[in-house]
């Protein structure tokens, strides 16, 4: 379930040289650029997305990205996050709040991290797709997402922040109206980045008081 080296090149690719040939233009947010493109079997889009994050570095927003303690402390959708480990495979469970009146979901994947250096620029790349794991079964009443990919690549943007790259595709199953999947791109997307980006604003501090924390515990233990 690992991912291949070609996949990680490229994803780097896509931050400078965009494949979007095959996409079409949906919205402009926020300073953030979605492309979509139609899934037949599924009735459903996939997504890229390219924007900034301003006064944010990217080592810094890797590192958010991929925390997940701290993801529960800035996603307001987050229910359960966890890293899992089944044999020698690790994955992540995710479960989702959706809106009322729809069920939460949940997520089962793989997830992995590198880093390159490219021309004299520093690129995080993160991928992430759903995967089959025993030890994680549906469960009753949440309606499991078995169709779902993720990418996040990241660079400096020579102005003391961060440009990224994502491709996004989440078939999330179950009565939603077409009109509000595409509401959720339109709006979502924009929003999580600008969340993000004020989450990275506040991660020093978060490591700073977890750090007091774990030093405190040792005090006392």
């Amino acid at each position: 379930m690992n991912f291949r080296d070609d996949e990680f090149e490229e994803a780097c690719r896509e931050l400078e040289n965009p494949e979007i040939s095959e996409y079409e233009f949906f919205v402009e947010s926020a300073g953030v650029q979605i492309y979509r493109k139609y899934r037949e079997n599924s009735g459903l889009y996939e997504y890229k997305v390219f924007g900034t994050l301003d006064g944010v570095g990217p080592e810094v927003c890797s590192q958010v990205y991929t925390d997940l303690e701290y993801r529960k402390q800035w996603d307001g959708y987050v229910n359960k996050l966890e890293w899992f480990t089944e044999g020698d495979k690790q994955g992540i469970y995710w479960r989702v709040n959706f809106p009322f009146p729809m069920s939460s979901r949940d997520y089962v994947f793989i997830r992995e991290t590198r880093e390159f250096d490219i021309d004299g620029q520093h690129i995080w790349v993160t991928l992430g797709r759903s995967a089959p794991f025993e030890s994680k079964p549906p469960k009753s009443g949440v309606i499991r997402v078995d169709d779902f990919l993720q990418s996040m690549v990241i660079a400096a943007n020579g102005d003391s922040g961060t440009k990224a790259f994502m491709h996004y595709y989440d078939d999330p199953k179950g009565m939603i109206p077409t009109w509000l999947i595409n509401w959720a791109a339109k709006t979502g997307i924009p929003g999580f980045i600008k969340t993000m980006s004020v989450a990275c604003n506040g991660y020093p501090a978060y490591l700073e008081k977890t750090k007091a924390k774990e030093a405190t515990g040792k005090e006392t233990s």
